[in-house]
């Protein structure tokens, strides 16, 4: 069967979430590549990755592609799901013999309301789908693939799971598929070097993070490694055959996990005298960190979180605010940059910790962060913990452009206008320091390649600031003709 495998278009700068681990519009547009979609692609001769967000791709020009193929396998997430249904639907109408597949985190965790939402979805694979859809495509039945969600005699059909893919190497390089269809140079995240390329070098985190979508819902807690070899060779391939590149990118779950591995990796690592970011936890040594430079090593995406240490005990984060601090002295002492994760909302938080961790992110001072408001995603032990503590939040999860919106919010202690609030105080506070605001000034000042990404950062985070604010007036003036009316 032709098969397309496609990221949707749906919000404006929204990359759609087919290897996001936060699956929301960003402050500043990002496009991560469709990792997982690729995997499968890698296997199928005759099909076609389409990333319709980072391409410009209209739904209408999506929908003209139905005609063309056997299969579509869409990867959907939360945000974006409605609009994902209803593209499946035009392009059902206009090829109604149209094998439809959904895959992605939404889907897995409620396989029976995404059945129940559209005939348009013909079949769901849960979690990991890489093999199951070759074998489809190849006419394998539905009933002998493992983890697929579809429909017989008016009933839905459950298969049970399959095993974890335990040999990474047997999969193909999605680097391949990436020169195949992609353009690698319309990919851009601000914090790493443009253009850049990602791909894995293990799948699954040990780590136990109860906020955290990907491994409760998409690749598991199992840490499933590839061998040093391939992975190098992988990296030697794309060196080769994409031009121009900056920076490769190992978007592991946690790239740094075990100190051996890490080291043994980056011995080949260093031989190809390249420039590589990666994940990482603030559990990380020195020596570790100090291998890690010597071999290209340029920047690490760090969760902090929260600089409140019951906070982090509330999440099972597996780390101590010392620990944080102890590993960004080490990164600042080796030159490493560092793009610092913190969540406002998560369990036991008040006013008084969010403005410890504010404080403890400028005592940190690494080059970037990001600020998010706590999201309790079905699937997740979070939203689990806020269900059962009535903390969820009806109203929608994000905007009509795909931004977050809370969707727990702690009565008495922390409302919806008040966490978005925080967050653009996060923001403020964290930016407009001296020494922060002069990191960026001086980017633009001495690196001409940036000056110009820099301004449309700016505009977008100026113009998304605005609407925050906007939001947080509407929801405090709705508040207040609430308490007018009750008490009339």
């Amino acid at each position: 069967m032709r098969t397309l495998f496609l990221n949707p278009p749906s919000f404006e700068g929204f990359d759609g979430g087919a290897s996001s681990r936060w699956p929301s519009t960003r402050e500043i547009e990002s496009y991560w590549y469709p990792v997982w979609l690729c995997y499968p692609a890698g296997m199928l001769e005759d099909s076609k990755v389409v990333d319709a967000p980072p391409h410009g791709i209209s739904i209408d020009q999506t929908v003209a592609m139905a005609k063309d193929f056997e299969l579509m396998v869409l990867y959907t997430s939360s945000p974006g799901f409605h609009v994902d249904v209803k593209i499946a639907e035009m392009m059902k109408d206009a090829n109604p013999k149209l094998q439809v597949c959904f895959v992605g985190p939404p889907v897995t965790i409620e396989p029976d309301k995404s059945l129940d939402t559209t005939k348009a979805i013909d079949f769901i694979v849960r979690r990991e789908f890489d093999h199951q859809i070759p074998a489809y495509a190849k006419g394998t039945p539905l009933e002998e693939l493992p983890g697929v969600s579809f429909r017989k005699n008016g009933k839905n059909i459950h298969n049970p799971e399959g095993p974890q893919i335990e040999n990474l190497d047997e999969l193909p390089w999605v680097t391949k598929v990436y020169k195949r269809d992609l353009d690698f140079r319309r990919y851009n995240v601000p914090f790493l070097l443009n253009p850049f390329l990602s791909f894995y070098s293990s799948r699954g985190c040990p780590a136990q993070c109860t906020f955290c979508l990907w491994p409760q819902t998409h690749s598991g807690h199992r840490w499933r490694l590839r061998s040093v070899q391939d992975i190098a060779n992988e990296c030697r391939y794309v060196l080769d055959n994409f031009p121009g590149l900056k920076e490769i990118f190992f978007d592991d779950d946690t790239f740094n996990y075990r100190k051996q591995r890490t080291i043994e990796l980056c011995t080949e690592l260093k031989k190809l005298k390249f420039t590589w970011s990666c994940t990482s936890r603030v559990t990380t040594d020195y020596d570790t960190l100090k291998a890690m430079k010597e071999a290209g090593c340029r920047l690490l995406i760090v969760g902090y979180e929260s600089g409140d240490a019951q906070i982090l005990k509330n999440i099972k984060k597996g780390a101590t605010i010392d620990m944080a601090r102890r590993f960004t002295e080490n990164c600042h002492k080796l030159g490493l940059i560092v793009h610092g994760d913190f969540i406002v909302g998560l369990p036991g938080e008040t006013r008084d910790t969010i403005r410890t961790t504010i404080d403890f992110a400028k005592r940190l001072d690494v080059e970037t962060i990001q600020v998010s408001i706590a999201h309790a995603y079905p699937g997740t032990e979070f939203y689990d913990f806020a269900k059962k503590n009535a903390l969820v939040n009806i109203g929608a999860m994000s905007d009509d452009q795909g931004h977050q919106l809370p969707n727990v919010i702690y009565p008495g202690i922390l409302d919806e206008a008040e966490m978005v609030e925080w967050v653009e105080r996060f923001y403020g506070e964290y930016y407009f320091r001296p020494k922060a605001a002069w990191r960026i000034v001086r980017k633009a000042i001495f690196h001409t390649d940036e000056r110009k990404r820099l301004y449309k950062e700016a505009k977008e985070y100026l113009t998304l600031r605005a609407k925050r604010k906007q939001y947080v007036a509407d929801k405090r003036a709705s508040a207040l003709i609430s308490q007018a009316e009750e008490q009339a």
